[in-house]
């Protein structure tokens, strides 16, 4: 692919990261090695130098790798991206490559539990402070940045509850305050939204979700904005070893070949059973970007392309409505994660976000009856029928 030209991303999820091999294969063969040889000593050399062209060590670098590597930076329009065992070793190696003791952190409250967990545990033990906010509130943001802030740390739409937060605001105030805008952009996937058109430092994907799309990969990657943000990126992945390894980026880089594709059909589909579940009696309450009653239905027309496959909806009974659709869906799959072509239907209050103590979680607009969707590509009406079947089960 030129590189040079701009394409659109259906071209460019076919063709991004596939340059010319040693065989001109269509598809970048898979390097399945742990380590390279070198011609020489003095190539060997110019190679621990970084002047020279090649690979050392699969942990350090990997053509199969580099390859997934590239396609997602040119899909997000970043500088270089750094594939990750899963998407929390992207986030952990973000953290650890940026934050120090005294640093505090702004955080979306709407943000993937591990993430928070991540933060609230792990590095305030080691002297980071956190302030987990509203982001979808400009002006909580704005309120809770202090002298010591050094990253403003978003997720949008935000996981489970679907809010929208400014990111062109939010990369403002952050960099006003010398701080960085990292975006969490596993939600929409580089073809809806690209986060770096709005100011953004750096982006992480959980890859095991839209950009692989097939359930059978754990994966994440990081995107810097330029070469100076990805040398310390890449420094310090390098020593934490959070890597993806050759055959896992080769199964992703196909899946992201139908990236494109798989979208549209996600946006279609969610569209009609978000309409769908907006007129249902056992249905309280519907968060989807793609409708007019998101409290940010215009601010996500404006930063996303299209609105994604993820519904977050609030059943009447509470906790045990919420169960009571789990325990009888039948073409929906009573899983976590999202983003495959399947779809999946969870709880939060009874599963994923059980643990957290409910005032906590309440704060976070996770109620007792909220269910999260991720839409798959089957057949929409045949999705429908069976939420109906299962929401009409709740006594």
């Amino acid at each position: 692919m030129d590189k040079a030209k701009q394409y659109t991303d259906d071209t460019k999820s076919v063709h991004a990261g596939i340059s010319d091999n040693e065989h001109l294969a269509v598809v970048p063969p898979i390097y399945q090695t742990s380590t390279f040889k070198f011609h020489d000593a003095d190539h060997g050399a110019s190679l621990f130098a970084g002047s020279g062209d090649g690979y050392i060590y699969t942990r350090m670098g990997n053509p199969t790798v580099t390859a997934l590597e590239d396609a997602v930076a040119q899909l997000e329009e970043g500088h270089k991206g750094l594939a990750t065992a899963s998407g929390m070793a992207a986030i952990h190696t973000v953290f650890t490559a940026y934050l120090q003791q005294g640093d505090h952190v702004v955080c979306s409250e709407a943000v993937y539990g591990p993430t928070t967990t991540l933060l609230a545990t792990v590095f305030r033990k080691y002297g980071v402070e956190t302030s987990f906010v509203d982001t979808s509130n400009t002006e909580a943001i704005r309120a809770a940045v202090k002298e010591n802030t050094k990253m403003i740390y978003i997720e949008t739409p935000g996981n489970p509850t679907l809010v929208i937060s400014d990111l062109q605001a939010a990369a403002q105030i952050a960099h006003s305050h010398d701080a960085l805008l990292v975006v969490d952009n596993t939600f929409s996937s580089p073809v809806l939204q690209k986060p770096f058109h709005f100011g953004a430092d750096v982006v992480v994907h959980s890859m095991t979700k839209f950009l692989n799309g097939h359930a059978d990969v754990v994966a994440g990657m990081i995107v810097a904005k330029d070469e100076e943000n990805y040398k310390i990126l890449r420094k310090t992945l390098n020593l934490l070893g959070g890597v993806l390894d050759p055959m896992n980026s080769f199964l992703v880089h196909r899946g992201i070949k139908t990236l494109a594709a798989r979208m549209t059909i996600h946006n279609k589909n969610a569209q009609k059973i978000a309409e769908f579940l907006e007129n249902h009696s056992k249905v309280e309450h519907v968060v989807f970007p793609g409708l007019k009653s998101h409290p940010q239905y215009e601010l996500a027309k404006k930063q996303m392309s299209g609105p994604g496959g993820m519904i977050s909806f609030d059943v009447v009974g509470g906790v045990e409505g919420g169960k009571a659709v789990m325990n009888n869906v039948k073409l929906c799959q009573l899983a976590v994660s999202l983003g495959g072509v399947e779809t999946l239907i969870q709880h939060p209050a009874s599963m994923t976000h059980a643990i957290m103590p409910r005032e906590e979680r309440l704060k976070a607009h996770i109620t007792d009856g909220l269910v999260r969707l991720s839409v798959g590509i089957e057949d929409a009406d045949e999705l429908i029928a069976d939420l109906d079947q299962a929401l009409n089960c709740i006594p």
